[in-house]
């Protein structure tokens, strides 16, 4: 969650298992949209020797689509360059590591970021830059001591400083009580409801307080991305709204040659990809997951029932005996989830929220659509529920680092949304609350996080925690 190891065969790949895309409105650059997916999931800070680096046998991807036909219209392709230093010694850095050039730092990572406009034959790349220094991971106070400053230097603006590109380690920003939602769906503030009430906190565990990520995240002019080439002012024009999601690619053959090394050849093949947050982790029943990350968001229609009837809004009454009877009887008369299936498979149409729209078209696809002309939310004002919470700047229009996804999704699948295309059913009061408390912060949406930090500049997901300052996420991290 939002997508950490979430089909078996990715569980494998790490490096090309995408964990969450968000899509912003730049706070601190309104006129330009920032894009970040991250990688690698559940990164324990104390990750030597072999710290964590992104694979440099994969072609990462970040794509939009501004047609919502599901394919990608502008793509932003991210390839990686390991160079070893030293190869005499097992450590990752000799000495403290005060530059990204530093000579004590072994085993450096560089990239380089391409654009591709258009789809198949019809597209046109431009290379944007070349040789981009990743930072070295936090490693600790005696061999990073200033990460801040090493952060900063692999922040890089590019294309006459119109792009700003960083990728590298960093704060997992997800926010998740996964020990006790995946012990049969236990929410801890509701936990005296569940079919098996277990006395215990009644607030949530961040289970990712301590976990790492690798980021790629990039900011871009909107008018970059645009179907016209514009920046919209009206949120109501069908140009406002764009579809992002990420890729992850592997040559299509591998030949081991003997025992050190091995031979790779042919085209990139997708092995992974992620739109909206939990699509593939609770939507896409466990046969069809492997599948579904190989496949274009244009192919999404033969999923759409899953998206239509979720199998968890079945198991919200069952677990929770007597706190969710409409949902129940929603469940019994076979109604097909318009709500669920607008917010995630077309956009939500114009006419249904007052000043709002992130309709794509009738193509369903799994695709995060923001609508690149409503503004940001100061940060004074931010709602973490998004939409959910009157805050038309969040999830589910695009996604911000903050937003409390699990607490949107659940009260969205419980039925709290229903209304939108059908305003003869009342959601059970329990819809309204639904949260598993991982965030810290209180069950209205308008306070920050506590138990995760963020920055209000780019690249927004804050620095990563060094093995030396936390415990290993096993024992019980701060």
């Amino acid at each position: 969650m939002s997508s950490h190891r979430e089909a078996p065969e990715m569980a494998k790949d790490p490096v090309a298992d995408s964990t969450d895309v968000y899509a912003f409105v730049s706070p601190d650059r309104p006129d330009h949209v920032t894009l970040i997916a991250n990688y690698i999931p559940f990164e324990d800070p104390a990750g030597g020797p072999n710290f964590y680096e992104f694979g440099a046998d994969v072609l990462y991807k970040i794509l939009v689509d501004h047609d919502g036909d599901g394919y990608p219209d502008v793509t932003y392709e991210f390839k990686f360059e390991t160079v070893l230093g030293n190869g005499e010694t097992f450590l990752y850095n000799t000495g403290p590591i005060t530059d990204i050039g530093s000579a004590n730092w072994n085993r450096k990572q560089f990239y380089s970021v391409t654009r591709v406009k258009g789809y198949g034959r019809k597209a046109r790349r431009r290379l944007l830059a070349s040789g981009l220094a990743c930072p070295p991971c936090n490693v600790g106070p005696r061999s990073t001591a200033n990460y801040s400053a090493l952060a900063a230097q692999a922040t890089h603006s590019i294309d006459g400083d119109r792009i700003k590109v960083f990728a590298g380690q960093r704060l997992d920003g997800f926010y998740v009580d996964l020990g006790s939602i995946f012990d049969l769906g236990a929410l801890r503030p509701f936990q005296s409801a569940h079919l098996i009430n277990i006395p215990g906190t009644a607030e949530g565990v961040d289970s990712l307080r301590a976990a790492n990520v690798h980021s790629i995240a990039i900011e871009v002019p909107i008018s970059d991305l645009t179907i016209d080439g514009s920046t919209p002012t009206d949120p109501m024009a069908p140009a406002a709204v764009i579809g992002v999601w990420t890729s992850a690619s592997r040559r299509k053959g591998q030949v081991r040659e003997g025992q050190d090394s091995s031979h790779q050849s042919g085209p990139f093949v997708q092995v992974s990809r992620l739109g909206n947050p939990l699509i593939n982790e609770v939507i896409i029943p466990m046969g069809d997951k492997d599948r579904w990350n190989k496949l274009s968001p244009a192919d999404d229609a033969e999923f759409a029932h899953y998206v239509g009837h979720p199998e968890l809004a079945g198991l919200l009454p069952v677990l929770y005996p007597g706190a969710f009877p409409n949902l129940a009887a929603l469940n019994a008369s076979g109604f097909e989830r318009a709500d669920l299936l607008a917010i995630l498979m077309t956009g939500i149409p114009g006419g249904i929220i007052p000043g709002f729209q992130n309709f794509t078209g009738a193509t369903q696809c799994d695709e995060l659509r923001l609508n690149v002309a409503i503004p940001p939310t100061p940060a004074a004002q931010r709602n973490l529920f998004g939409i959910l919470g009157g805050d038309l700047a969040g999830f589910p229009n695009g996604r911000r680092v903050q937003d409390d996804i699990i607490a949107i999704e659940l009260r969205a699948v419980a039925g709290a949304t229903v209304p939108l295309v059908n305003p003869a059913f009342t959601p059970d009061g329990a819809a309204a609350v639904l949260r598993d408390g991982a965030s810290g912060s209180d069950a209205t949406g308008a306070t920050p996080p506590t138990t995760v930090s963020y920055l209000e500049t780019f690249p927004f997901l804050d620095n990563p925690k060094s093995g030396y300052e936390v415990q290993p996420l096993a024992v019980g991290a701060p």
